[in-house]
């Protein structure tokens, strides 16, 4: 059976660009299929989806997001007559390297059952109320993917291409809260999917389900690096700066816990990755990067440790 890993994320501009330069410098394989939630229409989210369909790999990318507007700003950007909105419009709609996908609803259900092209869709569906209408959908055929949750009334039903969807990522309210805990577990589903007959695996990477559209000023700046134990199950560490009083000098905060990952990854070997590279560069250059960057080298330092584990390129 083909190994598949699906990285699921909210299509921020650093969650983008992680993915952009995971393909440009060629650190993520052909059975990692990244899904995109567009967010809003931008420039970069053009860039990554171009940059997939250039090189001939495949993308997912979720048509009715339920985070933020995006269909509705990309309707006013084309009646603008935006350059960028046109061209997105047009990728998204015609390449056949965008997987179109659809998180299952009552709506989306009733629009699948008489899609000539519904076999090749990705169907996200995590709602038990919507399970009825997916079987009334695909009675005949079922979809390229369909994403579920590890619940058995789920894996009963849908028999074949279905990807376990989890949320592994241990959110914490405040990033001072995961000195409680700076060594966790996150997942082996990587180890166990297949033996349920499931086509792959999926995840929202070190970010979480919970979504926040604006950010914020940190009292603590938290580094998140999964890393393969003994048993090759995953693991994740978290390294969390020391002044954690107030608000100000978020750079030299992100150099203290900068500091704690470095020494720590020399410690135990962790395997190295273009996103890691990007945390030691800025230990070596004192360089901080912005808290954006920060997210990015975790994201893709997770994604190229999975593609490796799974047969890399």
């Amino acid at each position: 059976m083909y190994r598949m890993y699906f990285p699921y994320l909210r299509g921020r501009q650093f969650e983008l660009i992680a993915l952009r330069e995971l393909l440009e410098g060629e650190r993520i394989g052909e059975n990692v299929i990244p899904i995109i939630e567009p967010v809003k229409p931008s420039s970069t989210l053009l860039k990554t989806l171009e940059s997939y369909a250039n090189k001939n790999r495949e993308i997912a990318v979720v048509f009715n997001p339920a985070v933020g507007d995006f269909w509705i700003k990309l309707k006013e950007m084309r009646n603008g007559d935006s350059k960028i909105a046109n061209e997105l419009y047009e990728l998204l709609t015609n390449n056949d390297k965008i997987i179109k996908s659809y998180i299952m609803n009552s709506k989306i259900a009733d629009e699948l059952r008489n899609d000539e092209a519904k076999s090749e869709k990705l169907i996200i569906n995590l709602n038990r109320d919507c399970l009825d209408g997916f079987l009334k959908a695909y009675e005949d055929s079922l979809p390229r993917y369909t994403l579920i949750p590890d619940d058995r009334a789920f894996r009963r039903v849908i028999p074949d291409s279905k990807v376990l969807f989890e949320d592994n990522f241990n959110k914490q309210s405040r990033n001072i809260d995961y000195l409680d805990n700076l060594d966790e577990f996150f997942s082996d589903s990587h180890l166990y999917y297949q033996n349920e007959n499931y086509t792959g695996f999926a995840d929202y990477s070190v970010v979480g389900e919970e979504f926040n559209e604006s950010g914020f000023a940190p009292v603590a700046v938290a580094i998140h690096i999964v890393y393969f134990d003994k048993k090759q199950e995953l693991r994740i560490h978290h390294f969390v700066s020391d002044s954690n009083e107030g608000i100000e000098d978020p750079g030299g905060k992100f150099g203290e816990a900068l500091e704690k990952l470095v020494y720590w990854c020399d410690e135990n070997n962790i395997q190295n990755t273009l996103g890691l590279q990007g945390f030691y560069d800025c230990y070596n250059s004192g360089k901080y990067p912005g808290l954006g960057t920060v997210k990015k080298y975790s994201i893709m330092h997770h994604i190229e440790l999975i593609s490796n584990f799974l047969g890399g390129k």
